[in-house]
């Protein structure tokens, strides 16, 4: 225990001078709980690194938020997705404070919140309040916690951004206690052969490479033969104290024969370039077998920022008769860190794993935009919509087209155009473009309909089609029923579901006047809460339409009575 808390404490003096000296003890926690986290900063997610830390709540919402300093609040967001109800602060010190998927706001901010929805008449809504109109103090409850938005359970997703530039930046290094006594888990280890004729253990293809654990906790991998320009994966997580939750880890740092060939952290990124996620981790892999491994070199179309340090890209170049001494050392931010070794011998062998051949038809180059005419529908892909050039496996159909596969990453959105000049003037109506997943289950893909033809942009590699929606929005009511008296209710809820192209647009009226309904499309459920005092009348009229994304509408009209 002594030994391990020495090097913890080296560790993170030996670290923390090549970081920006950041406020300690001037921001107060966000929560009156012990700070466990679900999510790290920096946590690998899907097309992007995760910008703060996902506090638990003890797996209830409703708790009360805090301002962690004093502030005035420059915006506010309400989505059905995303951050759900979101909350942004500034603080004097030039630091912004971030709080998402709240339950509601603190009274206050909930009533000047309330009054826009009502002006514009949508649940919906995002505002900048004037610097200064707004002011928070620190301590105050601003909000309560939540599950809204793509929230996967109750938590507070918490952030704190430069208020100049607008980058996250890891919360941990503001001072918040966060206990972590566990290293960092090494899941899996893989050699990459980077260059032509390169091979790894007698492989020209990725190869996954046996480790075993050393008595003093390290980890030692079999000796790996190569020849050639070669490189490492690995896949890593952390796990904090009192939460079973695979994090994400915070620092990886790779030398080979104690010179550092690459070295990258997560102190801080920008939102412009968290996509470039795709680039860090193997992409086909995780398509393949949902695993994220994280290369220790840097591919040419790589633009993250978070590299420390990096030497020939953190690519290894193995010549015969040499011997190399790989060490990957994985670190969190308390200091735990998890070594390993992989030795290395230059050593020209016959190969017995070929590359794999990839060739098809037709070839997309990245940096210049590509065109594909495939029957059905035409294909656009920008320049710069793929991160390197490759063989794209294209399908034509009749009203169906398939375009490679999810195992390459797009970085920009690519248009689909569709010819719907076979169908009927009203069967048009009701025909969206559909992505087909591996059970062809058609999901809606947002679809533009002009100049007689159907387009979608996208970032989704896959098979597309053409759908018809003609079945109408069900909405059924969900604790109430017809003239019920409701007198001690505080709200009144529906469920509101599409079995196809999905919800676009729902509107809700009591006696004539339009009401804020909430919508929660996890449960498909949309909440009117009485306290909005928008009818006194002891009979009330309830109106609520509901419309899909191709245009078909349903009207549940429904009387209930209250005093």
């Amino acid at each position: 225990m002594r030994h391990n808390f020495f090097i913890a404490f080296f560790f993170i003096v030996l670290y923390l001078p090549a970081q920006k000296n950041y406020p300690q003890g001037e921001f107060r926690s966000p929560l009156d709980i012990p700070l466990v986290l679900a999510g790290t900063f920096g946590e690998l997610r899907s097309n992007h690194f995760h910008s703060g830390m996902d506090i638990k709540t003890q797996q209830r919402q409703g708790l009360p938020v805090y301002a962690i300093a004093d502030g005035t609040v420059t915006r506010i967001k309400v989505s059905h997705w995303g951050y759900g109800k979101a909350l942004y602060i500034a603080h004097p010190n030039g630091y912004t404070s971030v709080y998402a998927h709240l339950k509601k706001f603190g009274p206050e901010i909930e009533e000047y919140v309330k009054k826009v929805q009502y002006e514009r008449q949508s649940y919906e809504v995002e505002m900048f309040p004037d610097y200064g109109e707004l002011k928070v103090s620190k301590g105050s409850t601003i909000a309560f916690s939540g599950n809204t938005g793509g929230s996967a359970g109750p938590h507070l997703h918490f952030e704190i951004r430069s208020s100049v530039s607008g980058k996250p930046t890891n919360p941990l290094l503001y001072g918040y206690e966060v206990r972590d006594a566990t290293d960092p888990t090494l899941s899996g280890l893989y050699g990459y052969p980077l260059s032509e004729g390169a091979l790894i253990n007698q492989s020209a293809e990725k190869i996954q490479l046996n480790y075993t654990r050393q008595s003093d906790g390290s980890f030692l991998a079999d000796k790996v033969t190569a020849i050639g320009t070669i490189g490492f994966g690995i896949d890593t997580f952390d796990r904090l104290d009192m939460a079973a939750n695979k994090n994400g880890v915070y620092a990886v740092k790779q030398s080979v024969n104690g010179r550092v060939f690459s070295e990258f952290d997560f102190e801080s990124f920008s939102f412009g370039e968290t996509r470039y996620i795709n680039t860090l981790i193997d992409y086909a892999h995780f398509y393949d077998h949902r695993q994220r491994i994280q290369k220790c070199f840097k591919e040419p179309y790589n633009h993250l920022s978070i590299y420390k340090s990096l030497y020939n890209d953190g690519k290894i170049n193995v010549e015969e008769g040499m011997s190399y001494k790989v060490e990957l050392l994985i670190s969190d931010l308390a200091g735990n860190t998890t070594k390993l070794i992989v030795p290395v011998e230059g050593k020209r062998e016959e190969e017995k794993i070929g590359e794999i051949d990839g060739t098809t038809e037709n070839f997309v180059i990245a940096d210049k935009p590509n065109n594909f005419d495939l029957g059905a529908a035409k294909v656009y892909f920008p320049a710069s919509t793929f991160y390197e050039d490759f063989f794209i496996n294209l399908e034509k159909g009749n009203d169906t087209i398939t375009i490679h596969d999810n195992s390459i990453a797009a970085h920009r959105n690519f248009t689909i155009s569709f010819d719907p000049s076979k169908y009927s003037a009203e069967e048009r109506k009701q025909l969206f473009i559909a992505h087909l997943d591996s059970r062809m289950n058609p999901s809606y893909s947002k679809t533009y309909k002009r100049d007689g033809s159907f387009t979608t942009r996208t970032r989704t590699l896959g098979t597309y089609t053409l759908v018809r929606d003609s079945i109408a929005p069900v909405i059924r009511p969900k604790n109430f029923k017809e003239k019920q008296w409701l007198s001690n209710y505080s709200y009144l809820s529906l469920t509101i579901s599409d079995d196809l192209s999905g919800i676009d647009s729902y509107s809700a009226t009591l006696n004539g006047k339009w009401i804020l309904m909430e919508y929660e499309p996890k449960t498909n459920t949309i909440t009117y809460n009485f306290d909005d005092n928008i009818s006194n009348e002891t009979e009330c009229e309830l109106k609520v339409t509901v419309t899909d994304n191709v245009g078909n509408s349903t009207t549940y009209t429904g009387t209930f009575f209250r005093k």
